[in-house]
């Protein structure tokens, strides 16, 4: 099995607003190895969600790594993860605002 080790996605989500920023490809998994989560306003904290989904099921309670986490006027977070995914498994987030978000880590083919 090959691994490629990438920047699996880069978002700045509309506010308020879930979105799924990576879907593991059909037939391959993925290990998020850190996400990065900005908070790019000069003059509002905010905050953000985290969600994975397997095989691409309705969100739950059960789905969040993290709920309504604070962040500061231009701060950033750093998670090392080490999360694997298999496949159609996705990576939902929201913000409040004004937030971006970085996934690194790897697909298995």
């Amino acid at each position: 099995m090959a691994n490629t080790y990438k920047v699996l996605a880069q978002r700045a989500p509309t506010a308020a607003t879930l979105f799924d920023i990576y879907a593991v490809p059909t037939s391959n998994s993925a290990v998020i190895s850190t996400m990065n989560i900005c908070n790019t306003s000069f003059t509002t904290a905010s905050s953000f969600r985290i969600a994975i989904r397997p095989a691409n099921t309705a969100l739950s309670s059960a789905s969040y790594l993290a709920y309504d986490v604070p962040i500061a006027v231009g701060d950033s977070i750093a998670l090392t993860m080490g999360v694997t995914l298999a496949a159609t498994d996705v990576v939902s987030v929201y913000s409040a605002g004004n937030v971006t978000f970085n996934l690194f880590g790897s697909e298995v083919y």
